[in-house]
């Protein structure tokens, strides 16, 4: 099967809930520059560094469920080669953009401008 509207969106919402399950199960305990949720707001401390991996993590799976079932649509509509990789490839990016805007967005209400 070579059609990207099946194809980009569940093997990336794929891995999208297992990094979700991952970082649920296994945290970053402290702040770091290899693993986890790492943004300028959210490594600000500790506290926002705890908050943001959990809250991060249950998007990942959330959005990573909704990318799944959206590849769905590529059993039934069949474009272009051209036309499928852009629908795949749009559906992945306002899914990462919608994600990171979430949890910014959560951040920023729980925290404030706080340091």
């Amino acid at each position: 099967m070579d059609n990207h509207i099946f194809l980009l969106p569940i093997l990336t919402g794929s891995v999208f809930i297992l990094a979700g399950i991952i970082m649920l199960k296994f945290p970053p305990k402290k702040i770091n520059n290899i693993y986890g949720y790492r943004t300028p707001s959210s490594m600000k401390n500790q506290e926002r560094w705890d908050f943001s991996q959990k809250y991060s993590a249950n998007e990942l799976i959330k959005w990573g469920g909704f990318l799944s079932i959206s590849s769905l649509i590529g059993l039934y509509y069949k474009p272009t080669e051209n036309t499928e990789t852009v629908i795949g490839v749009t559906l992945l990016i306002l899914t990462v953009g919608i994600l990171i805007l979430r949890v910014e967005k959560a951040i920023k209400m729980k925290f404030g401008n706080k340091i």
